[in-house]
């Protein structure tokens, strides 16, 4: 037999064929995503950050208020551990700095969650019942936009008193409206695939439909959009510390040091140089894994 007639034996028998293993979309983008160095680097340097700021003050057992008489305002030193120095409190920067990093984290979070559940519930539900309904609800989202956002936040605070949970419900009840506009339009797109037409035809009920398969489908870029969302309620959360409107003493954030370091930045320059150097690290290294989740999770890119 020719070795042209056995390639035709050998590809005409299935069983003589090498198995393919297949591949699905989210094994695909986490390997992508491992191969991503920026992504990987950014998410170690986060992760240090992170167990930093809540299990830093634990591990050396200071108080953020403990006040070094005999160190009032002095620079970054080995004496007493004052790695970071001092403030002209007398306060170690460093622990004040890990205190910080734990309030602007914990508003991050919270508030992303806060307005990942609304923004997901309620774009959801206007771009799958369309019509009238979706109208108006996309018309108090447009209200909503209009009203500035240090207006809502100067209210609260003159209606309710300054407190750390009005932060919470401030950004995350601002942050929700681009997360229900990106969540509406992949749902007006979902919403005529065939498998939500194939749902239908098996009866499925519509609140099942919204919730087992047009959610699960975009929360794709929603996932990126998190990522984004968090450092920009960094900076929003600081902008009001900045400002006196947020984060008040004894606690502290990272606004609230940077606020405290800019007044004194000529004779105590590390006052300021350390809380934002966390700060935009913090940032960058968000802003770095919201990219490489994109690449990741984005099709065209495949």
């Amino acid at each position: 037999m020719t070795n042209s007639a056995s390639d035709a034996v050998t590809s005409s028998n299935p069983a003589s064929l090498p198995v393919v293993k297949g591949e699905s979309l989210m094994q695909d983008a986490w390997r992508r995503l491992l191969q991503n160095r920026a992504t990987m680097i950014s998410l170690m340097i986060l992760a240090i950050i992170v167990l930093l700021s809540y299990l830093g003050p634990l591990l050396i057992s200071a108080d953020v208020d403990e006040i070094y008489w005999d160190y009032m305002g002095v620079g970054p030193t080995l004496e007493e551990s004052l790695w970071f120095g001092t403030d002209y409190n007398g306060r170690d920067l460093f622990v004040r700095t890990l205190y910080g990093g734990q309030i602007s984290l914990s508003v991050a979070l919270v508030a992303t969650a806060v307005s990942l559940i609304i923004g997901v519930a309620y774009g959801a539900i206007s771009g799958y019942v369309g019509g009238r309904t979706d109208n108006l609800m996309m018309r108090l989202v447009d209200i909503l936009y209009s009203l500035p956002f240090m207006f809502l936040v100067i209210l609260m605070m003159v209606v309710f008193g300054r407190s750390i949970f009005l932060i919470y419900i401030a950004i995350g009840a601002v942050e929700w409206l681009d997360m229900a506009r990106i969540v509406r339009g992949q749902t007006l797109a979902l919403k005529r695939r065939e498998f939500v037409d194939a749902a239908h035809a098996l009866g499925v009920s519509d609140k099942m439909i919204v919730i087992r398969h047009i959610i699960p489908n975009a929360i794709g870029p929603v996932i990126v959009y998190v990522t984004l969302t968090v450092p920009k309620v960094i900076l929003l959360e600081s902008f009001l510390s900045f400002l006196g409107l947020g984060v008040q003493e004894p606690m502290t954030s990272w606004g609230v040091l940077i606020s405290e370091g800019t007044g004194n930045m000529e004779s105590a320059p590390w006052m300021l140089i350390f809380p934002a150097a966390f700060l935009a690290v913090t940032l960058f290294c968000l802003n770095f894994i919201g990219d490489g989740l994109r690449d990741a999770l984005d099709p065209k890119t495949r």
